[in-house]
């Protein structure tokens, strides 16, 4: 079985810095270091950082004023922000820069009160954080029928302003976008807030699953731009197949494969999919 594995997978340049700015912050004060949340969604990576002592807060309440609290690198909500800072804690923000990028474009766009509409995962601490940037009205939606609702729930003279969660399928939004812009005209501002990385591997993906028999997506099940990819290849109608690690992988899945293609997402280290490579390679 031949092994096509894709150019852009695994950590993104916000995972990896988010990374950067933990390893700093536990080295300068071992043992009095957490996170306001899991710092990427990959559970071996968030293992290895317990193991080092790392935390793991829940609630900005939790933290102390000798504590230094790294942020996420979906970020968090603004009041959460302004918590840590009340409770003392040391905040090193690890916020990745296309995250922060779209926050402060979100805060700028909906200074004049317009109404935000968020495509996205309601439920994702990335869009809670982007939300809490918005003076006015907020609402996160996934589908054209929830888009549609939107616009017709808008008043006359009401203005909107259209982002996404910077992990989001883009031809999905570009869909969403053309519509609402031919209905609205200039009553929408569109903000152009998926990242680039993001952009790049689901191009890859669907590119990969023209030239392949089945596919391999390795990272954790909590990461939304992970599930993404897979479900990206299944809407091409290639068998595909999320694990977090080569463990996950059976041979019977495999019995009628020629040729495999592997991809990962933005949280997944090199070291897990090389793995997940060699055993595909020994099946």
């Amino acid at each position: 079985m031949r092994v096509m594995r894709a150019r852009n997978a695994g950590f993104c340049m916000g995972v990896a810095l988010a990374l950067h700015k933990l390893d700093e912050a536990v080295a300068a004060a071992p043992g009095r270091v957490a996170t306001l949340g899991a710092i990427i969604h990959n559970p071996q990576v968030l293992a290895e950082y317990a193991a080092k002592g790392v935390r793991v807060l829940h609630s900005a309440d939790e933290a102390e004023p000798d504590m230094t609290v790294v942020v996420r690198a979906h970020g968090i909500p603004r009041k959460d922000e302004a918590r840590l800072s009340a409770i003392g804690a040391a905040v090193v923000d690890a916020t990745c820069p296309r995250v922060k990028k779209a926050q402060i474009s979100i805060a700028e766009a909906t200074a004049n009160g317009a109404e935000l509409w968020l495509y996205g995962d309601a439920e994702h601490p990335e869009v809670r954080g982007l939300l809490s940037y918005a003076s006015g009205p907020k609402r996160v939606f996934a589908t054209g029928a929830e888009a549609a609702r939107l616009r017709d729930a808008l008043s006359p003279d009401g203005r909107a302003v259209l982002a996404a969660q910077t992990t989001q399928d883009r031809p999905m939004f570009d869909a969403l976008r053309k519509d609402l812009v031919a209905a609205m005209d200039n009553r929408l501002i569109v903000l152009d807030t998926i990242c680039d990385a993001t952009r790049r591997r689901q191009q890859e993906t669907l590119i990969l699953a023209d030239q392949v028999d089945a596919l391999v997506v390795v990272g954790g099940r909590a990461s939304g731009n992970t599930r993404r990819l897979a479900d990206i290849a299944a809407g091409r109608g290639v068998p595909a197949l999320l694990v977090e690690t080569g463990d996950e992988l059976e041979p019977a899945f495999f019995s009628s494969v020629s040729v495999v293609g592997l991809t990962a997402g933005a949280s997944t280290p090199k070291s897990i999919i090389d793995a997940v490579e060699q055993r595909l390679l020994d099946f």
